[in-house]
C-alpha cells in the first residue's frame, strides 16, 4: 500500500480525530482527578467529562467502557484495521502465556483473557488445550509449541513469560515495518527498546545467566543485543554504561532511581515522539498518535483510582503519572 494511497484514504478520518482530541484530559484535568478526595469522586468527575455508557459504572467498568468506544471509533474510520495490529499483538501473546498456564489448571481461570486482540482467545485456548498449534496463525505456531514444551518440561513459568514476550516483541517490530508508515515503525522499535531495557535491567538485579537473557532479550534495531546481554550480566552500572551509548541515554537517570520512575520514562519518550502527529493531516500516524493517547490516558486515569483506594497522597500518584498528549 502506497503512501499517496494511505493518505487520500485517512483524510476524512483524520478531521475526525481532531475532533476526538479536543475530549482527551490534559494535564490540567489529570491535576484535577489526582486532587479528588475519594474514588467516588474521581469517578463523578469522569462522567461530567463524557467518560462511560451509564450512571452506575464501577472504575474497572468505566475503564474498559473507554477502551471499548475508542475502538469503536476506529473501526468506524479505518476500513482495515489490520494496519493497527502493533497495538494488538502483545494481547494475543498475552492471551498465549494465560493458555498455556491455564492448560495445566483442572478448571478455567476466569477473566485471565484479553479480548481485544487479533486473535479470538478462544483460539488459543484451544490450540493449547488439545496442543492443535495448526489451529493458530502460522507465524505463532512453532513459537507457541516451543513455549508449551518449554513450559511442560520446567515447570518454569518466569522462563516461559519472557519467552513469549521476547517473541512478541520481535513480531511488534515486524508488524511495524509492514504497516507501511513510519510512525507506527517507530512506535515499535521504540516498546521493543523499552522492553529489552527492562528486562536486561531486572536480570542485572537479579543475576540472571546469560540463558535467560539469551531467551529474554529481543533483537532491536537500535540496541545491540550482545552488549546489552553483557552489560546486564555484568551488572547495573554497566548496563548504565552501555545505555549512555545509545538512542536512550536520557534513560540513565531514570533507570538509577527506581522501576517507576524508568517505566515513567519509557512511557513518557513515546509521548514525546508523537506529539508531531498533531500537526499531521494525512496517513495512518495522526490516528495511531490517538490510539495511544487515549490507552496512556486510560492508564494515567488508573494510577489515580488505584492511589485513592490505596491511601496515597496527591504527590505520590503524580510521580507515576504519564505526560499528556495534549
Amino acid at each position: 500500500m502506497t503512501g499517496a494511497y494511505l493518505d487520500k484514504n485517512y483524510v476524512y478520518a483524520v478531521a475526525r480525530i481532531r475532533g476526538a482530541e479536543l475530549k482527551l484530559l490534559n494535564s490540567q484535568a489529570l491535576n484535577e482527578l489526582a486532587g479528588a478526595q475519594m474514588p467516588g469522586d474521581v469517578l463523578d468527575i469522569l462522567k461530567e467529562k463524557g467518560w462511560g455508557r451509564e450512571e452506575d459504572m464501577t472504575a474497572e467498568e468505566l475503564l474498559k467502557s473507554e477502551r471499548e468506544k475508542l475502538w469503536e471509533l476506529i473501526d468506524e474510520l479505518v476500513p482495515d484495521l489490520s494496519v493497527f495490529d502493533v497495538f494488538k499483538k502483545p494481547n494475543d501473546y498475552h492471551n498465549l502465556k494465560a493458555a498455556i498456564k491455564e492448560s495445566m489448571m483442572d478448571f478455567d481461570y476466569p477473566g485471565i483473557y484479553i479480548d481485544e486482540a487479533t486473535i479470538d482467545p478462544e483460539v488459543i485456548k484451544n490450540a493449547i488445550k488439545e496442543r492443535n498449534y495448526g489451529e493458530l496463525p502460522t507465524e505463532m505456531v512453532e513459537p507457541a509449541r516451543l513455549i508449551h514444551d518449554t513450559f511442560l518440561r520446567t515447570g518454569d513459568g518466569q522462563l516461559c513469560d519472557v519467552m513469549t514476550d521476547r517473541i512478541c516483541l520481535e513480531e511488534l517490530i515486524r508488524s511495524g515495518e509492514n504497516s507501511g508508515d513510519d510512525f507506527l515503525k517507530e512506535y515499535s522499535i521504540l516498546t521493543a527498546a523499552a522492553a529489552n531495557i527492562k528486562v536486561a535491567l531486572r536480570c542485572a538485579r537479579t543475576g540472571k545467566d546469560r540463558e535467560f537473557l539469551e531467551a529474554a532479550v529481543a533483537e532491536c534495531p537500535t540496541l545491540d543485543r550482545n552488549a546489552l546481554i553483557n552489560a546486564a550480566l555484568q551488572g547495573e552500572d554497566q548496563l548504565a554504561s552501555y545505555l549512555t551509548t545509545t538512542d536512550y541515554v536520557d534513560a540513565v537517570p531514570e533507570l538509577k532511581k527506581d522501576a517507576t520512575a524508568f517505566e515513567n520514562y519509557c512511557d513518557n519518550l513515546i509521548i514525546r515522539r508523537m506529539r508531531n502527529q498533531l500537526t499531521e493531516s494525512f496517513g495512518l500516524g495522526p490516528i495511531a498518535a490517538y490510539i495511544l493517547a487515549k490507552e496512556s490516558e486510560i492508564k494515567s486515569v488508573r494510577i489515580i483510582f488505584s492511589g485513592k483506594e490505596n491511601g496515597f497522597s496527591e504527590e505520590m500518584i503524580m510521580e507515576r503519572m504519564r505526560e499528556t498528549y495534549v
